[in-house]
């Protein structure tokens, strides 16, 4: 009998420090690369490359949640017809031929 995963809820704080790190950590690099000593071509391949990097971790981020989803609904059904099949066993039924 498999067990269903527990789904932990984020805390509010957790989200804020969530949001506030992604946010200080991209204009730390956007300034970073505003502020280089190179010329304007390099800043903007740089800022293209950081756009890319924080996209594609959003889109990471949703596949791994939506996977996570996905098995836990599988889970849940299977959890479903478990219960509905030991709900319908009676053990002391006898069989008549």
């Amino acid at each position: 009998m498999s067990t269903a995963p527990v789904q932990s809820t984020a805390t509010t704080a957790f989200y804020i420090q969530s949001a506030i790190s992604f946010g200080v950590s991209a204009l730390g690099l956007g300034a970073g690369i505003a502020y280089l000593p190179v010329d304007m071509w390099m800043r903007s391949f740089l800022a293209l490359g950081m756009l890319y990097v924080i996209t594609s971790t959003f889109t990471l981020a949703k596949c791994v949640r939506d996977r996570q989803e996905e098995s836990s609904v599988t889970s849940r059904v299977d959890q479903a017809r478990l219960d509905k099949l030991l709900a319908e066993h009676d053990p002391f039924r006898v069989e008549e031929v």
